[in-house]
Order: C-alpha cells, then sequence, then structure tokens
C-alpha cells in the first residue's frame, strides 16, 4: 500500500519537523497515524520527502525526514480549459482531471454557461476548486498541484493561447485519439459546458490555431470529457 501524502507549505531544510495545522490533526486524529510509520510530505510543487513519526500527539506528528526527492514537470504540459458546468460537476472535473494527470485548469466563462462566478461568489467557487485539486493530489499521490487560474472570458482564453490547442467538439471530424500532436511545451484542451460550445467561439479559437477534435461517436457530459481526453494524451504522450 503507497505511503500516505501530506502537502505542506515549505518542506524544512532539516532532518526533523512537526507537522500540525489540518495537514497534522488529519495525520494523527484520523489517519492515526503512529511512531516507526512512515508518510510522505510534499510542498505541492514538486519537492516531496519521505518521514517516519517520531512521536504522535492529538492534533500533531513528530517527524524525522529519511529521503528527499524533486518530481519534474512532465513536458509537455497538459492545460485544459473547463467551462463553468452546473452545480457540483466543476468540482467533479477537477477532481478527475488532477487524479488523471492535468497539469494546470483554467476556469472558462463560456457563453452557453448557467453557471456564472461574480463577486464572492465567484472567489468561493475558485477557491472550491482549488481545494478540490488539492485534495485529489494527495489521494492520487501527486507531488504537483495543479494550479486553478482566474476566471477567463472567451476574448482571454483565445489570446492566451500560444500552442497547440484542441476543442472538444461533437461535429469534429478529426479524432484526439489520432490527430498529430506537435512538439509544444504546453498542449490546451478546452471543454465546453453543458450546453455546449457557441460557434463565434468555436471561431475565435480556430483564429488561434486550435483544432476541433471528437473523442468518439458518443457525447461525454462536460464533467468527464476532460478526464476522458487527458486519458488519451497521457497515454500517446507515454505518460501511462
Amino acid at each position: 500500500m503507497s505511503l500516505p501524502l501530506f502537502l505542506v507549505d515549505q518542506l524544512p531544510a532539516g532532518e526533523h519537523f512537526e507537522l500540525g495545522g489540518p495537514e497534522g490533526r488529519h495525520a494523527a486524529a484520523v489517519q492515526r497515524l503512529q511512531p516507526g510509520e512512515e508518510l510522505l510530505l510534499s510542498d505541492g510543487q514538486g519537492a516531496f520527502a519521505t518521514a517516519r513519526v517520531q512521536a504522535a500527539g492529538k492534533s500533531s506528528l513528530s517527524l524525522l525526514l529519511t529521503h528527499r526527492g524533486y518530481s519534474e514537470s512532465p513536458s509537455p504540459r497538459l492545460v485544459v480549459a473547463q467551462g463553468l458546468p452546473k452545480g457540483d460537476r466543476g468540482e467533479l472535473a477537477v477532481q478527475a482531471m488532477t487524479e488523471t494527470g492535468v497539469d494546470a485548469i483554467i476556469p472558462w466563462a463560456a457563453q452557453r454557461s448557467v453557471t456564472q462566478w461574480r463577486g464572492d461568489r465567484g472567489d468561493k467557487a475558485r477557491e472550491k476548486w482549488a481545494s478540490t485539486a488539492r485534495e485529489a493530489a494527495k489521494q492520487s499521490r501527486r507531488y504537483r498541484v495543479p494550479p486553478i487560474s482566474d476566471l477567463q472570458s472567451t476574448k482571454q482564453l483565445a489570446a492566451s493561447l500560444d500552442g497547440p490547442a484542441f476543442v472538444l467538439h461533437e461535429d469534429a471530424k478529426e479524432r484526439l485519439s489520432t490527430i498529430g500532436l506537435p512538439e509544444a511545451e504546453v498542449i490546451t484542451l478546452i471543454i465546453g459546458p453543458e450546453g455546449g460550445i457557441d460557434d463565434s467561439e468555436i471561431a475565435a479559437f480556430a483564429a488561434r490555431g486550435a483544432i476541433p477534435v471528437k473523442l468518439g461517436d458518443t457525447v461525454l457530459r462536460t464533467s468527464t470529457a476532460g478526464v476522458a481526453a487527458l486519458s488519451v494524451l497521457s497515454t500517446r504522450l507515454g505518460r501511462w
């Protein structure tokens, strides 16, 4: 069984570390780790360490770091622009994509998005996506937590495309499983909301070089399309 992973702001410079706060409480009170047991620590940006529990309190653990390492960022990086879906489907998409290996997520206010992120509501929604990504990274033992960018409009998203990009669209002729993958540092996937992507948005993305593609002959929910597309690319790029 793989060791449990706990995220910290920064790994300690020395060998000894006190794991407190929410992570320490979870390790001590929920997982009930005992002296002699091992766990993983990471800063969520690639640095990680194996640690052994030396002493366990009610809400913290005293640790001895026994090994350090660093997980390089994969190349190309896989970025997903996710159209805002309804209800909790956004968190479901973020969770699944994080576990599948997405490197960054862009919340996208598509024309047909029913959900709107405005003011404090938008800030809270983005924080929830970020929290979901963090927990999913821990669950899947990832040493890099995919960042959640600020909400982007269609205009902003199109302007930000500076490498190969693929727009998932049911009427596309090309398949993601067979289309050529140019060498690049970043590949962007664009996933529409429940109502799909408007023709004007397709045109805006195409003007920046984005190519419409489909996964197959069936239509997937917005909360599952991203993870399916990432699975295809992860296989083709040798990640899996």
